[in-house]
């Protein structure tokens, strides 16, 4: 499928509907698979954007399959068109606007839920098409059904589906035009309950079965002290494994193509190039007569070195293992774990979501903050990431940085990271009005995700990536270079330098590498390493880097998300606490 056969606007804009287009909801609860669905039914050709006037998100993408050319829209997962929320309000009012044909996905494991709002919209007297997903885990759990009989009580055709593999997917497409009206008619709640216990009775049998060994990790996990411990140990083993999978992959395949193929290209074009600006701005400058990849810092050298030698394979380490623990179904049990902790500093465990995308990067971190209810849980969390969560390309650069001095000093930044985070938490806790709801929070059974699903999600994640960070990166360093150039950064530099010297404890030189700080983090660190600062100077400028803008996509990001008002005031409150922490650090070394 072309670009122009899509028919979806670029950059990320919501496309006017077609009316010459079937316009098809993909409708059911959370965690039913619709994702699945919607991928595979559209492909890669999809556009996210955001409900007019609201933060919560859906997809829209081109279904073509035979004869059938249309506009299919993931509509947010909802329980009931009853709102309770803002995502079954949005849910409400995009089919409300009208839909020539409704996908229903239903779970086979969980049909009594589900059924609810399933009554619910063939009330509406919309075309249906119901897909009765996750059979296969049904089966596996004892749950019998008959779908027969399942499909005369609602009225409408119904296929049975297990998206992670695909199977049925191609029946529920080619049989789309199927969709019928169903007879139903509009029942109060108290009815409703009353037909959807007739239907279960009628059509569900449950059988015994062992526990299976998921089923015992499932029991352990939900336990208030043994899933805590366990939250503790996952999180340990998956940033063990991202530093061992990014670790490997730069030593046995990145730092190799950088050094026997981009190096010598490099060194041929600065040949070509001679002296000039033109040469300063793609090359750098040369570290002892030749070209260094970290610190000559051209858009062609250190640019492409520090975004794909340095900070892609641990992008690529960060999303597999943690699209694995998503798929899994492990991330929401881990929210509830980390309820109780978050709910002290205004916000529910659900933030544990965002806040471990940040540690990828803070950009996807800060817009999964949409899944907080209120505006005063996002602005909390949004802050709390961009001050005390270091990027996955922070972190690469902490080893360059600071290794040199021994790992304690590596993992003090964690550590007092994570001290500023929970103070800072508390303290917009106590001082911000508002309200923190309770987390409800749908918890699935724990499944082996599909390998070609897992990858597909990686895939998606990885290609943000390149969309997202690439320009702004070799943007940003083209930047740096011209105000470099033009004495701008020395200027602002030697302004600072004073207060860096009586506050901080720094030496007037690395005023320029914090300025720059505003324009991409990881280089900015990079800088610091020919300086030769202490140990203790280092981990002072490490630690203020790290707790102001982690680069100007975030800065972009916090203004789309919470307004100018509240992103300068995210700002000062940024700037305040780096200050602070870095003065009160430089105090602290010094007496002992």
């Amino acid at each position: 499928m072309s670009c122009k056969d899509c028919g979806l606007c670029p950059g990320g804009k919501e496309p006017p509907r077609n009316p010459k287009r079937m316009r098809i909801l993909l409708m059911g609860n959370p965690n039913v698979g619709k994702s699945v669905f919607f991928s595979r039914l559209t492909g890669v050709h999809a556009i996210s954007s955001n409900y007019p006037g609201t933060t919560v998100g859906f997809t829209q993408g081109l279904l073509k399959h035979k004869d059938i050319c249309a506009d299919l829209i993931d509509v947010p997962g909802a329980y009931t068109l009853e709102p309770t929320n803002e995502a079954e309000e949005i849910a409400r009012r995009i089919l409300a606007e009208g839909a020539d044909k409704v996908i229903l996905v239903l779970d086979a494991t969980a049909l009594e839920r589900n059924l609810v709002m399933a009554l619910q919209v063939l009330e509406k007297q919309i075309p249906v098409i119901i897909a009765l997903n996750m059979t296969d885990e049904a089966r596996h759990k004892g749950i019998l059904l008959d779908v027969d009989k399942l499909q005369r009580a609602l009225g409408v055709p119904i296929y049975q589906t297990v998206a992670t593999t695909g199977r049925g997917m191609s029946d529920l497409a080619d049989n789309l035009d199927k969709a019928e009206v169903s007879p139903l008619e509009a029942m109060s709640k108290e009815e409703r309950w009353q037909r959807i216990g007739e239907i279960i009775a009628e059509v569900q049998t449950v059988t015994h079965r062992h526990h299976t060994l998921l089923d015992r990790v499932e029991d352990v996990s939900a336990h208030s002290m043994t899933g805590g411990l366990m939250g503790l140990a996952v999180l340990a083993l998956s940033f063990t494994l991202i530093r061992f999978v990014g670790e490997g992959l730069i030593t046995y395949i990145f730092d190799p193509i950088f050094e026997n193929w981009w190096l010598p290209l490099l060194e041929q074009l600065n040949a070509a190039l001679g002296d000039g600006h033109l040469r300063s701005l793609l090359i750098g400058k040369l570290i002892d007569g030749s070209i260094d990849l970290e610190q000559s810092m051209g858009v062609l050298s250190t640019g492409f070195y520090v975004e794909f030698g340095m900070v892609l394979p641990y992008i690529i380490a960060f999303y597999a293992i943690l699209s694995f623990l998503e798929d899994f179904g492990y991330l929401p049990r881990l929210a509830v774990v980390f309820d109780a902790l978050l709910h002290r500093f205004g916000i529910h465990g659900y933030a544990i979501i965002p806040t471990l995308l940040g540690f990828g990067c803070n950009v996807p971190g800060i817009l999964a903050t949409r899944v907080l209810e209120s505006e005063r849980e996002r602005f909390i969390a949004a802050t709390l990431i961009s001050v005390g969560v270091p990027c996955v390309s922070i972190q690469a650069m902490l080893s360059s940085t600071l290794g040199v001095f021994g790992m304690r000093y590596v993992a003090a930044v964690y550590i007092i990271l994570f001290v500023v985070w929970l103070i800072l938490g508390r303290l917009m806790h106590i001082t911000l009005s508002g309200f923190s709801p309770e987390l409800i929070v749908e918890i699935p059974p724990y499944r082996l995700p599909s390998f070609k699903a897992w990858m597909s999600k990686l895939w998606f994640r990885i290609k943000d990536f390149f969309l997202e960070a690439t320009p702004l990166v070799l943007g940003g360093i083209l930047l740096v270079n011209i105000l470099d150039m033009a004495g701008v950064l020395q200027w602002v530099g030697g302004a600072l330098a004073p207060f860096f010297q009586k506050v901080l404890g720094l030496p007037a030189q690395t005023a320029v590498p914090i300025v720059m700080g505003l324009f991409r983090k990881d280089i900015a660190m990079g800088l610091l390493i020919p300086l030769e600062l202490t140990a203790h100077q280092t981990l002072v400028a490490v630690i203020v880097l790290a707790m102001t803008f982690p680069c100007i996509a975030t800065f972009v990001v916090l203004w789309k998300e919470l307004g100018v008002r509240r992103m300068l005031e995210s700002s000062a409150i940024m700037l305040g606490a780096a200050i602070i922490t870095g003065a009160a650090l430089n105090l602290l070394l010094n007496l002992l």
